[in-house]
């Protein structure tokens, strides 16, 4: 199961929500699995993803519309509250504590207002760290698209991010 977590983590971002990534990895998998010989060597972590994003593609025609949505569920404990996945980190102030969580809800909500081909490769330069090359592989365009793609994206974020939030964003509500 090598790669696994970066494999939820890409398909969890494309879809939205864990269950559904879930069912994008099992069914992505087991096509790795069934078409292994198909692998021509290389970087087998840029073939996963490739594999995931395709299974996501497929999994979209077949359970949604056209449309891809993103829809954010953190994961929390039993008293709903957002489990911490930093171990052994020191505690911080409460102040810095929901500081931290309210930008990070803003740009989760922000991500999700960005067309798909954005926050992919957003999600694969800034999370899953892979150079434009890997995520050209993924993505099967070419490089130059890539990084026209993720300067795109960087810029419409950065234009969603200094824009006014309407009250009840900025209330959390």
């Amino acid at each position: 199961m090598p790669h696994l977590d970066a494999a939820y983590n890409l398909a969890r971002w494309l879809t939205g929500n864990s269950a559904d990534a879930e069912d994008v990895v099992q069914e992505a998998y087991l096509r790795a699995y069934r078409y292994f010989n198909a692998w021509r060597g290389g970087n087998i972590r840029v073939w996963l993803l490739a594999i995931v994003r395709n299974s996501f593609i497929t999994w979209v025609k077949e359970n949604r519309s056209s449309r891809l949505v993103f829809r954010s569920d953190t994961p929390t404990d039993e008293t709903g509250a957002i489990q911490e996945t930093a171990w052994g980190t020191a505690p911080r102030d409460p102040e810095s504590l929901l500081l931290e969580r309210m930008d990070s809800q803003t740009l989760a909500r922000l991500l999700q207002r960005l067309p798909a081909e954005y926050r992919e490769v957003l999600v694969l330069r800034e999370v899953e760290d892979l150079a434009y090359k890997e995520i050209a592989a993924v993505i099967d365009v070419p490089i130059g698209t890539v990084m026209s793609r993720l300067s795109r994206a960087r810029l419409a974020l950065r234009k969603l991010w200094d824009s006014p939030q309407p009250a009840e964003a900025a209330n959390g509500v």
